[in-house]
């Protein structure tokens, strides 16, 4: 059941990406009842000829557009190729160049899609009391605080609450996400069974593979050093590497090393073995809580450094309102500054942040 609210007839903008999720979500919400239209977000520009990202482009659009008629819902296309250049690539560029490893999904996300790109819809007009998408993802309202707190999907191989975590509290009573209590499969077979134009399209692919196309950067190369400051190698440009990259080095010692850290000041890239690409512990500096308010102490949560990664035991010691600390019971493989560490308690995400660089307490081995 998908429907909130008290009014009789409540309208949803489903935001269609040309996948069977989106188009399966407008179909469970005009099946409810709402007052749908789609939405279709443009983030290429024309004159470059380049995609915005590796998931929506032209022929994603057609797939939109026929999924719409196949509704029979109205389907608007707006253009936010200025602001996805603006928000995403120049905040991309700029972690690489940083010595981070950015993620863009999470920026887009906050930024674009449940920021700019319904800002962008309001001002033509049209009117809709909730925003939709295909995320797998739950929300859920607990009176006792207040707050809508995001939870993790039922199908939790496809959870994807980790892209989210930077929603604020507005962003959040405002969406509905009706595939959180779907599996895939459950959502393929439906899109079957009531004829979708996309039931058999694949999934969209990720944002990276296209990042050397959108960097658009001069390679900077400069030296590869051991972690003891031995001179190995030359590198490409340090946005070519990221932490716990084996392959691509272009060294021979005889033993496997791996990219410990890097450091855009003095251009270089720093390898080790295997045994110092585990960490323990982390810091984030601008923590955003999202489910719960901020912690006055330390509490016990599951947390992940990456999207593929499972959750992880870790304690969460709040040092200000906004920066935390976060200690893993284990080690955990090549924590990576620029990308998230996402917290949990139970199913509920609390919250999260960008990891940063310079504060890591390495250890020397796996536990």
């Amino acid at each position: 059941m998908v429907r909130e609210g008290k009014k009789a007839t409540l309208s949803v903008a489903v935001g269609l990406s040309g996948g069977v999720d989106s188009a399966v979500t407008a179909l469970l919400l005009k099946e409810s009842g709402y007052q749908v239209i789609g939405l279709f977000m443009k983030t290429w520009n024309e004159s470059k000829q380049i995609p915005g990202c590796w998931g929506p482009d032209r022929k994603a659009l057609e797939a939109a557009r026929q999924v719409a008629t196949h509704l029979g819902i109205p389907f608007f296309v707006i253009d936010m190729s200025a602001s996805f250049a603006q928000d995403v690539l120049t905040y991309f560029r700029k972690e690489y160049l940083r010595g981070r490893t950015p993620n863009p999904c999470v920026v887009c996300n906050h930024r674009l899609k449940f920021g700019s790109f319904l800002q962008a819809v309001k001002e033509t007009g049209e009117k809709f009391d909730y925003f939709a998408t295909g995320h797998y993802v739950k929300k859920e309202y607990n009176r006792m605080t207040q707050r809508y707190m995001l939870k993790k999907a039922l199908d939790k191989k496809k959870d994807q609450s980790y892209f989210l975590y930077l929603l604020t509290q507005k962003q959040l009573k405002s969406a509905l996400f009706p595939l959180g209590d779907y599996s895939k499969q459950q959502v393929r077979e439906l899109a079957i069974t009531r004829g979708l134009p996309v039931s058999q399209r694949k999934e969209s692919q990720d944002f990276l593979p296209g990042r050397k196309q959108l960097l658009c950067l001069k390679a900077a190369s400069g030296p590869i050093l051991s972690i003891e400051g031995k001179h190995l190698g030359i590198h490409r440009g340090i946005f070519h590497y990221t932490i716990g990259q084996r392959r691509g080095l272009g060294i021979a010692t005889g033993e496997p090393l791996y990219v410990l850290r890097i450091e855009p000041e003095s251009n270089t890239i720093f390898v080790g073995p295997a045994k110092k690409c585990w960490r323990k512990e982390l810091r984030i500096a601008s923590f955003h809580y999202l489910s719960v308010r901020p912690f006055q102490a330390p509490q016990k949560v599951m947390a992940k450094i990456r999207s593929t990664q499972p959750a992880a035991v870790a304690i969460l010691y709040p040092e200000t309102a906004r920066r935390v600390r976060l200690v893993f019971d284990q080690p955990q493989w090549a924590v990576t500054p620029g990308q998230s560490a996402v917290v949990y308690q139970g199913d509920i995400l609390v919250g999260g942040g960008i990891i940063d660089r310079e504060r890591f307490s390495p250890v020397s081995s796996k536990k």
